[in-house]
Parts: structure tokens; sequence; C-alpha cells
């Protein structure tokens, strides 16, 4: 047997163990001293060629993240009039738009104010897109201006409509301000600066309530959770899910990719 062959033989046989633990169990092909002898053989030549045990794990990652997409997309299909058609959630962009990405995400989150110069970058480069805002303030117990941001926003939005709406979210992110940082002080002038005029916002309980157990649903385990869908026809080949923060290149792709022309991002 030569190295090429035993280098495909490894692969494969790495690839296909998960497979091969749920099937009957063959007789055995060769003696115990044979099978010895066979380790000796693979564990020699995989220590002399390391570069094969980084392939396997690569492919055995690629697997496991499209199983994982595959079940996210799933998910989102079964709960998509929640991510698409509450009346509740804020949404920039045209009502004839093809393409929705959804954004899960609190104000305290320091991801979440990472993300937001991406997702504004997309916005003006990609104006034919609806955008949805979640307002999922997952640090809420801990820190009260996180849920006092939510529903400042979505007062703003229900008052003043969506550019309103954004100017304000933009405005508290712009602050810098997360993880406990975020003050009252922030929030007013954010909402000031969306022309909010009320003496508080209402608390939202309903709207941030779905919101919640819409997040718990999908699967999302933190903030920002972020999905790229086609607004009517989806299917788990045009959906994609991110759990983290993404480039602005990534998520065109994913716009892209649900509006039937994938690209390669690198």
């Amino acid at each position: 047997m030569n190295a090429n062959t035993l280098s495909a033989l490894l692969v494969t046989t790495c690839i296909m163990l998960p497979t091969m633990a749920h099937a009957s169990t063959p007789p055995p092909v060769f003696s115990p001293e044979q099978e010895a002898r066979i380790g000796e053989i693979a564990a020699d030549y995989l220590i002399a060629h390391p570069d094969i045990l980084v392939t396997v794990s690569r492919k055995l990652q690629a697997q496991q993240l499209a199983r994982q997409q595959q079940q996210s997309a799933l998910r989102v299909i079964a709960l998509q009039a929640g991510l698409l058609q509450d009346p509740e959630t804020p949404v920039v962009g045209p009502d004839h738009a093809s393409v929705a990405v959804i954004t899960f995400f609190d104000y305290q989150c320091v991801f979440c104010s990472r993300f937001t110069p991406a997702l504004e970058a997309v916005m003006k480069a990609q104006p034919d897109v609806r955008y949805v805002f979640k307002e999922w303030p997952i640090f809420g117990n801990r820190w009260h201006e996180s849920l006092q941001a939510a529903q400042t926003g979505l007062s703003v939005w229900k008052q003043n409509g969506p550019q309103a709406y954004l100017t304000y979210h933009n405005a508290v992110y712009a602050t810098g301000h997360h993880e406990g940082q975020l003050t009252a002080n922030d929030i007013r002038d954010a909402a000031r600066q969306a022309g909010f005029t009320a003496t508080a916002p209402d608390e939202h309980r309903s709207a941030l309530a779905k919101n919640s157990a819409l997040a718990e649903g999908l699967g999302l385990t933190g903030t920002p959770g972020i999905i790229v869908m086609p607004v009517s026809g989806a299917s788990p080949d045009t959906i994609t899910v991110f759990p983290e923060a993404v480039t602005a290149e990534k998520l065109q792709a994913a716009i892209q990719k649900a509006s039937g022309t994938p690209s390669v991002v690198r």
C-alpha cells in the first residue's frame, strides 16, 4: 500500500467513523495481530504526516457546521411568521423586499456594538433589503439600562417610525458604552436625536416576551443572533444563521445567497 492510498484510506475512515458507529458490526476481516500491525503502521504514518490530521479535522468541522446550519434553517422555517410578520417589531426597508436580515441584539452587548458598523455598511450598500430588529435585552436582569434601552427603542419605533428608530439604534451604539457602561442619559440623548418626545417609554412586555421566546425557539444562546432569509419561499439552502457577529462581507454574501445569487467570501 503506497502513501497516497494509505492517506486516502485514513481520511475516509475517520470521516466514516460516526456513521459506522450506528451500523451493525460486521464480522472481523483481520486477525487481532494484523489489526495491531495496521494500527502501528497508521500511527507511524500519521506522526510522519500530521497534515492528514489537519485535513480530517477540517472536514469533520465542515460537516458539523453544515449539520448545524441545516437544523437552524429548519427552525427558522418553522418560526418564520414570528420573524417576518410581527407588527410590534421595528422594520427598516421596502415592503417589496425579497430578502430579510433579522438581528437579535442587546444594547449592552459588546459584540452587538462591534457588529453595528458592519450592519450600517450593508444597509447603505443594500437598501433593497428588509432589516428586522428584534430587541432582546438578555442583560436586563443584570443592568436595568439594557431593558430601558430596548423599551425606549420600541417606543421610538411606535411613535416615529423606521427612520427615527434607526437613528436611535445607531445613536445608542455610537456611545461606545456597553457591558454595564450604558447610562440612562445615553438612552435619553439617543431618543432625543430620534425626536422621541414622551416622558417615559412604554414597557412593551408583550413584544419583548415574544422576542425572547422566538430566540429560544431558534436555538440562539446569545447576542447578536443574525438570520438572513428570503421573505417568501425560504428553504434550508437559502437561509443563513449566524450565531455571532460577522463581517459586512459575510453578511452581503448571505444576502446574495438568499436572493439566489451566491458568492464566495474568503
